[in-house]
């Protein structure tokens, strides 16, 4: 294993922006006026470079300036690297001055209902940077240094100056496919059970609402009585599976409703609401007193409103 070359060697960075301003215009007096130098100053650099390599770069005349193939072969390559540098400092520079907003969010939700409509926000107000942190813990804000997060709760239990963004109600969903498959029709029942795999979520002691056991009614028999059974860890995996055609979810409907809406899932019972009308409020840190936070706020409660109003129709 070959190693790097070492730092301590390389030219310093001066007298090699002086080399690849001359080498590009071919001219002391044009690098010079690029670089806000005298001439002469450009020629110091130029000769301190050729004396730490011990080679000319150019050939010298009283009225035109050339590369050495010496010069050729160092411009080629520092010419490439100065412009990446050039490139990543501006990158830096332009994150620094831009306005961003932090926002958590458990991992299903995040990766169903939030990140399909970030990029409307991003139309709305480009000079705004969102970053989402995706967890299923609640996270401290102000520790964590978080802006929003969007927290699932009953009415009774949002925190203390939260604002509402949507209820929520379940149905069992399918894919298209599967549901025209059904004998007994695109719906759960007693006579459909045997000929389908339940996608199941496991996250029985936070969520009991969502494990099969709580819609034998529905299901018209045991779960058992399914052809199959497949368990997932995160919430959108089993969407994600059911979206496939591997099985029936109990979908969580403001969170599916793009894939409601566009046919990739449809419903096979009507929904019912959660136990304690448990819903989605956000959630702002003390910190977060920014007029970007503020926009990103407002404009997630309109999404929010949207989810409601989609759930009545």
């Amino acid at each position: 294993m070959s190693l790097p070359y070492p730092l301590r060697q390389l030219p310093s960075l001066d007298p090699l922006k002086g080399f690849v301003a001359a080498a590009r215009h071919l001219s002391f007096t044009r690098a010079a006026e690029e670089l806000c130098l005298s001439q002469s100053a450009v020629s110091r650099q130029v000769q301190t470079l050729e004396a730490q390599l011990g080679v000319a770069l150019f050939q010298r005349s009283t009225r035109a300036l050339h590369l050495t193939p010496e010069g050729e072969r160092l411009f080629r390559c520092a010419s490439d690297v100065l412009d990446r540098l050039g490139a990543a400092v501006a990158d830096l520079a332009a994150s620094r001055r831009r306005p961003k907003v932090t926002v958590s969010a458990s991992i299903g939700v995040a990766a169903l209902w939030l990140v399909p409509r970030l990029s409307a926000f991003q139309v709305r107000y480009p000079e705004v940077g969102v970053r989402v942190s995706a967890d299923n813990r609640n996270v401290d804000l102000e520790a964590e240094d978080v802006d929003v997060a969007l927290r699932y709760t009953t009415p009774g239990a949002a925190p203390a100056g939260s604002r509402r963004l949507f209820g929520e109600r379940l149905a069992p969903v399918a894919s298209p496919a599967v549901a025209a498959a059904l004998p007994d029709g695109p719906r759960l029942s007693a006579a459909n059970l045997p000929h389908l795999t339940l996608l199941a979520f496991e996250d029985g002691r936070d969520h009991p609402w969502l494990r099969w056991d709580g819609w034998q009614g529905e299901l018209g028999g045991a779960p058992s009585a399914a052809r199959g059974l497949l368990q997932f860890n995160h919430y959108d995996q089993c969407l994600y599976a059911a979206q496939a055609g591997q099985g029936v979810a109990l979908g969580r409907l403001p969170l599916i409703a793009d894939a409601l809406a566009d046919g990739r899932l449809q419903a096979l019972l009507p929904p019912r609401p959660t136990p304690g009308e448990r819903g989605f409020y956000l959630l702002r840190g003390r910190h977060s007193q920014r007029p970007e936070v503020d926009a990103f706020a407002d404009w997630l409660v309109g999404q929010g409103s949207g989810a409601e109003a989609g759930m009545t129709e």
